[in-house]
């Protein structure tokens, strides 16, 4: 976004794509780690590499439609490490089911959506460092939010990513919440500057 040579970024890229295949491959460990979600359920009692994600799944299967109710979670009673923190949307699934996934996904999604606006607005305006900012903050909430729902989901690795916003954490939510502040000075500075004031 920033002007960088796009066949540049695409080299450092592939160089760090191989970099991690080539450490993931030749560590045993690690590639059991990585590829333990593919099949969760060969390791679920044991609080082994599956677990985590069998629960996970579990919580989400008994949640269906419209959830178990708010604090009706049995999963979050210590059968599902880390509830509070990377396990979060599985808890929630389980409460509030498919619909109030969904709800959360749209909020995220939303403002996700906003920040790039305010970031594109912002380069309109001439003032391209804030706007990079800005977009920086949106690209870091909303893959954050994608890796932390797709671990949830079993659809990627577990990486211990928190939900912005919402896991549990004191300097996740600090930097979360320090961020937000940035971009919401830097919508207010565009404001003035649209109205023919000074930022």
């Amino acid at each position: 976004m920033g002007g960088v040579n796009a066949r540049m970024f695409f080299v450092i890229a592939a160089v760090v794509v191989v970099a991690f295949g080539l450490m993931v491959m030749l560590s045993e460990w690690r590639r059991e780690r990585i590829f333990a979600y593919l099949d969760p359920w060969s390791d679920k009692y044991s609080m082994g590499k599956g677990y985590q994600l069998s629960h996970s799944l579990i919580a989400f299967g008994r949640g269906e439609i419209f959830g178990v109710g708010l604090g009706g979670s049995i999963e979050k009673l210590h059968w599902l490490p880390e509830a509070h923190t990377d396990f979060l949307m599985a808890v929630l699934g389980e409460e509030f089911g498919l619909l109030g996934v969904l709800v959360v996904l749209g909020l995220f999604m939303w403002m996700t959506r906003r920040i790039m606006h305010i970031g594109r607005q912002s380069i309109a305006l001439d003032r391209l460092f804030a706007g990079l900012v800005a977009q920086g903050v949106g690209i870091w909430m909303g893959f954050q939010t994608f890796i932390n729902i797709g671990v949830n989901l079993g659809a990627l690795p577990t990486k211990g990513l928190t939900l912005p916003l919402m896991s549990y954490g004191g300097s996740a939510i600090l930097m979360n919440l320090i961020a937000l502040a940035v971009v919401l000075r830097i919508d207010y500075e565009n404001r003035l500057l649209m109205r023919g004031g000074r930022a």
